[in-house]
C-alpha cells in the first residue's frame, strides 16, 4: 500500500499538534509495511528528501509566509500552488499510489487537485475548525474563506477522520457530514521520551525555575485567546492566598502573550509566574517531569494532545472540561477537570492537586495505563491503516 500524505507542518517544523501526529503517525504506520510518502512545505529555495524505511519526507519549496497577498489564508493557496505543481514529479516517480491523505485545510486545494488529476481517493484528517476556533463564530473574511475550504474538503473526502467524538459531533454540526463518514481516531503520545529522563537528576535543571520549596505549576503552549491562559493568570492570586509555595511557569509564545504578562503585574503576582517564551522540546520533557501540576485551561480543544504527553510524563494534569479534553481526562481518575473559563475552579483544581498529592499520584499511575494502552501510536496506526483498507476494497467495488 502506497500512501501521499499532505502535511502543513513536519518536524522540525511544528507549530501546533498537526505537526506533532503526522510526525508521529508516518513512522508507525510505515512499521506496518505500508508505504508513506509525506509531502510538506519547506522554507528553502531547495528542496529536499529524506528517507526511513517505509518512509519518504519530500521537502517541496514554497513561499510558506511573506509577499504572497494581505492574508494567512492568501499564503496558503500560493503554497498549494507551488505544492500542486511539484507533485506529479513525485507521483510519476515512487507511484502508483492507492490514495491521498490530507491534514486539515491547509493543504486541502492541493490534495483536491491530486484527487481529479489521478483519479485517487482523498481521506481527511480535521484536527480542529476555524468556526471551532471562533467558538461558533466567524468574525472576518478569512476566517468564512477557511471555513468554506473546510467544507470543501469534508465534501471531496471518501471518508473523514477526527481525533474525538466531540470533533465528530462538530464536523457533522458545521458542515452537515454524514456521520457514517467519519471515522473516531484519537491522537497518541511517545512515552519512550519521558522514560528516557528517568533516574537523571534534574534538580540543577529544576532551579532554573524555582526555588526548592516551591512546587510548579507548567503550562505549555500557544500563547493564543482558545487556550484560555488568561483563566490561569486570573486563578494565580486564589492559588497563592492557599498554597503560598506554588510557582507558575507558562512556556510558548503567541499574541497573548505581552497582555498576560501585563495582568500578572496587575495582579501583583508577576513575582510568581515566569513567562519563558518558546522553549524545545527537551527543555519541555524535562519540565513535566519536574513539574507538581500541569494546566490546560482551554477555552476551545479538539483534543488536547499536550495534556495527553503531562499524562505520559507522569505530572498531574487539571484541564478544562471541554471539547476533546473532556474524553481525555476522567475527572477524579486520570486528572482534574474544571469549568472552562472560571478562575475560581482553575484555582480549585490546582489547590486540590498541590494539597492532596497522594490522590494526585494515583491519578497519575491510572493515566499512565490508560495512555499506553490506548493512546499509542502502533494501535492508532492500526486503526488508521484498517480506514485505508476499507477506502482501498470500496473503490474496487465501485466506478471511479
Amino acid at each position: 500500500m502506497r500512501i501521499v500524505m499532505l502535511s502543513w507542518e513536519y518536524p522540525p517544523h511544528v507549530v501546533g499538534g498537526l505537526g506533532k501526529h503526522v510526525g508521529d503517525l508516518s513512522p508507525a504506520l510505515a512499521r506496518r509495511g505500508v508505504h508513506v510518502h509525506v509531502v510538506t512545505p519547506w522554507a528553502s529555495p531547495t528542496q529536499r528528501e529524506e528517507q526511513a524505511p517505509g518512509l519518504w519526507v519530500h521537502r517541496l519549496s514554497a513561499p510558506m509566509e511573506g509577499g504572497y497577498g494581505t492574508s494567512f489564508y492568501d499564503q496558503a493557496m500560493a503554497t498549494n500552488a507551488a505544492l500542486s505543481a511539484a507533485l506529479p514529479e513525485i507521483v510519476e516517480r515512487w507511484g502508483p499510489f492507492d490514495l491521498i491523505h490530507t491534514h486539515d485545510w491547509l493543504t486541502a486545494p492541493c490534495a483536491r487537485d491530486l484527487k481529479h488529476r489521478y483519479k485517487l481517493p482523498l481521506i481527511a484528517t480535521i484536527h480542529a475548525t476555524e468556526r471551532g476556533r471562533g467558538r461558533g463564530h466567524l468574525p472576518n473574511e478569512q476566517a468564512h474563506r477557511i471555513n468554506a475550504l473546510e467544507w470543501e474538503l469534508t465534501y471531496e473526502a471518501w471518508r473523514v477522520i477526527c481525533c474525538t467524538r466531540y470533533m465528530a459531533r462538530e464536523i457533522q454540526d458545521y458542515f452537515a457530514t454524514p456521520p457514517d463518514k467519519i471515522d473516531v481516531i484519537p491522537n497518541g503520545v511517545d512515552p519512550s521520551q519521558f522514560d528516557a529522563l528517568n533516574g537523571l537528576d534534574l534538580s540543577a535543571f529544576r532551579a532554573r525555575y524555582a526555588l526548592p520549596e516551591e512546587k510548579i505549576v507548567f503550562y505549555v503552549g500557544r500563547i493564543v485567546a482558545e487556550k484560555g491562559v488568561d483563566v490561569l493568570i486570573q486563578a494565580v492570586p486564589r492559588v497563592l492566598e492557599g498554597y503560598p509555595q506554588a510557582k507558575f511557569v507558562i512556556a510558548g509564545q503567541g499574541p497573548e502573550l505581552g497582555r498576560l504578562q501585563a495582568m500578572a503585574e496587575a495582579l501583583s503576582v508577576g513575582h510568581k509566574v515566569l513567562f519563558t517564551g518558546y522553549i524545545s522540546d527537551e527543555e519541555r520533557n524535562r519540565l513535566f517531569k519536574v513539574a507538581d501540576c500541569a494546566v490546560f485551561p482551554s477555552l476551545y480543544e479538539p483534543f488536547g494532545i499536550v495534556a495527553l504527553e503531562a499524562m505520559a510524563a507522569g505530572v498531574p494534569v487539571v484541564v478544562s472540561e471541554v471539547g476533546g479534553l473532556a474524553e481525555v481526562v476522567q475527572h477524579g481518575e486520570t486528572g482534574i477537570t474544571i469549568y472552562p473559563n472560571d478562575p475560581a475552579s482553575c484555582a480549585w483544581g490546582i489547590l486540590h492537586t498541590l494539597q492532596h498529592p497522594h490522590w494526585a499520584q494515583r491519578r497519575v499511575e491510572n493515566a499512565q495505563r490508560v495512555v499506553r494502552t490506548v493512546y499509542n501510536w502502533d494501535t492508532i496506526a492500526a486503526q488508521t491503516e484498517a480506514v485505508y483498507r476499507r477506502i482501498i476494497e470500496e473503490r474496487a467495488r465501485v466506478a471511479w
